[in-house]
């Protein structure tokens, strides 16, 4: 696989009234994604719902988006799991049902030590023979990956390909993108600072707000690989109340809404996530119809 470059859309994951998933809907998006110029798909991360996957779901979107996707852009699958075991799991059914790499965050709950960490990994890159993402998300796990964790995971284990910084430490960040072997990427994690990873020498983005403007995310990281900082930094701030709206609740709640306003799907998730506060929906609807996305 080439060096991941871009804006890759974290995908959300579409469902029924029922709960199950909406394979129509998933489709639809996918096509509408690669039409609109997206440079990767990201499906069961955060954004698609991950941790509410069966092993059962989490094959069927997979396959949905890889046979939908037919190798126009990689398609990088979300593996993570807090149990080794699991996750090399997880990861064989991404390599078997076509997956180009895999997102993998580190173990939320556990807060392994760095050993543990990478003995995690290697556990993982052993298993199954496909490039890795890194994640870092303190957020989520509760374990912040520092930039010499980063480092020395990649010196020790082979074949991982990038990180998905979402510390949100922009100094973490530049330590990494100063460090990391030359063919490494560093993809944001926050859509919000993207712009300015991207200006200190990142690659790119794994998006949750492409999920609506797959287009304009796209031209945001383009004119930033390019070297037209300017014109990236026009779009990024016209789009950049987008950006916080999508996180006023937790993600994927604003986007889904968003796109369920916008009709691409239906607004149901499912527990412990529910359907988004009316103020809130209201400051979202309101943004939408002021860019014209609905």
């Amino acid at each position: 696989m080439k060096q991941i470059k871009g804006t890759l859309t974290a995908l959300v994951t579409p469902f029924k009234q029922n709960g199950e998933i909406d394979v129509y809907a998933l489709k639809n998006l996918v096509s509408w994604q690669i039409k609109s110029g997206i440079h990767g798909l990201v499906p069961c991360g955060s954004t698609g719902e991950a941790a509410t996957l069966s092993h059962t779901d989490y094959k069927l979107v997979i396959e949905t988006v890889v046979k939908e996707t037919a190798g126009r852009v990689p398609v990088i699958a979300g593996a993570t799991h807090n149990n080794t075991k699991v996750a090399v799991e997880l990861s064989f059914i991404a390599k078997k049902a076509g997956a180009d790499g895999l997102l993998h965050a580190t173990p939320y709950y556990n807060k392994p030590t760095l050993a543990g960490l990478v003995a995690h990994f290697k556990e993982i890159r052993n298993a199954v023979d496909l490039p890795i993402v890194l994640y870092n998300v303190p957020g989520r796990t509760a374990l912040n990956q520092t930039a010499e964790m980063t480092l020395e995971i990649v010196k020790k284990v082979e074949n991982i390909v990038g990180i998905k910084e979402a510390s949100g430490n922009l100094m973490q960040i530049m330590e990494i993108i100063k460090k990391a072997p030359k063919d490494f990427s560093v993809l944001s994690g926050d859509d919000a600072i993207a712009y300015t990873v991207m200006t200190l020498g990142g690659q790119g983005v794994i998006c949750t707000t492409s999920n609506e403007i797959p287009k304009e995310m796209s031209q945001i990281s383009e004119y930033c690989l390019s070297g037209d900082f300017e014109k990236a930094k026009r779009l990024h701030f016209e789009w950049l109340d987008l950006m916080h709206a999508n996180f006023i609740e937790s993600n994927p709640i604003p986007v889904k809404t968003a796109l369920s306003l916008m009709g691409k799907t239906q607004e149901f998730f499912r527990l412990p996530l529910v359907p988004m506060d009316r103020e809130n929906k209201k400051t979202l609807t309101k943004i939408l119809k002021e860019h014209n996305l609905i």
